[in-house]
């Protein structure tokens, strides 16, 4: 054989091997996303006795409450991780099975999510902490399964903001967690929810470099930057983390106790409506039912008014 054809071969071999070990990226075949009436709002994590009927529905949005949380640790005085058995932490006494058949029967718009994680339980800081990759996904897919048909879910948040795993083995578990949960028919969508934090933000762009294609939703914790705020500034983190997470559809978001980022009164609307204007505007989440209770849920009710104007 002459040299030539030695070499041909061997580079071919070589861009088959390459091929085999460094497939496309999944988030990489993402088209840009467009404008959408999307509107949710996480719920139940704070025992303040909301109930889904509390929050005002507008008919001309796409609706998602967020359940909070899942967390795999067990219901102990001090509990602990169970390495993906997951177990109900939100308050079931208002947020029951039937309540969630009940709202979704009143509204065809709706749709309800479980997020996964979270910041604390009892008295200390939620870790992701799996013992191996396989087992974790393993008890994670059959646990969350069970709790899915149980009330009679649609999709799953991801909400995991301390970590002792690194970040491969982060976006290992969940990424095989959606793809299989997807894959079963269990779920219809994905989101998670990242904020500008360095642990926190490696841990979800490796997720999101593995598995991107697989996440419909980025609910982006923008009150997590410093209260106060400014529009513009908003518009620079928004840019930015549209950077990071490509292709994605980031949603806007606001804390309802005011206590970080840039507050409804203070320009929250005007940053959205310059985004609606420039098809920018993915959607708005809030956090939380539980807060705006107390205010009659206002801003919720003006955050549905602008992304069902002239959609």
């Amino acid at each position: 054989m002459a040299m030539n054809q030695i070499v041909s071969k061997l580079f071919i071999s070589l861009v088959i091997l390459q091929a085999v070990l460094f497939p496309c990226n999944v988030s990489s075949a993402k088209a840009a996303p467009e404008s959408s009436n999307l509107f949710r709002e996480y719920i139940g994590a704070e025992f303040n006795n909301v109930k889904f009927t509390d929050v005002p529905i507008n008919s001309n949005v796409e609706f998602h409450y967020i359940l909070s949380f899942a967390i795999d640790y067990d219901t102990s005085s001090s509990p602990s991780p169970t390495n993906g058995k997951f177990n109900v932490f939100w308050d079931t006494g208002n947020l029951s099975p039937s309540q969630v058949s009940a709202i979704k029967n009143r509204h065809s718009n709706v749709k309800v999510a479980l997020s996964l994680g979270g910041d604390s339980v009892s008295s200390g800081k939620v870790y992701f902490n799996p013992s191996s990759v396989d087992t974790w996904v393993s008890n994670a897919v059959a646990s969350l399964t069970s709790i899915i048909k149980e009330y009679n879910l649609d999709g799953i948040d991801i909400d995991y903001e301390h970590f002792q795993a690194d970040p491969n083995t982060f976006a290992e578990c969940i990424g095989r967690l959606i793809k299989t949960l997807k894959k079963n028919g269990a779920i219809s969508f994905a989101s998670i929810a990242p904020y500008d934090d360095d642990q926190v933000q490696s841990h979800y762009l490796a997720l999101w470099k593995s598995y991107g294609g697989l996440i419909d939703y980025v609910n982006f914790q923008f009150y997590a930057y410093a209260q106060g705020t400014s529009v513009s500034q908003f518009m620079d983190y928004f840019k930015t983390q549209s950077s990071n997470y490509k292709g994605g559809k980031v949603l806007v978001s606001f804390i309802s106790d005011g206590s970080g980022g840039l507050a409804p009164g203070d320009g929250f609307f005007t940053a959205c409506s310059r985004l609606k204007s420039q098809k920018q505007l993915h959607g708005i989440f809030v956090w939380s039912a539980d807060d705006s209770k107390k205010n009659g849920f206002r801003y919720e009710k003006q955050s549905q008014a602008l992304l069902a104007a002239a959609h």
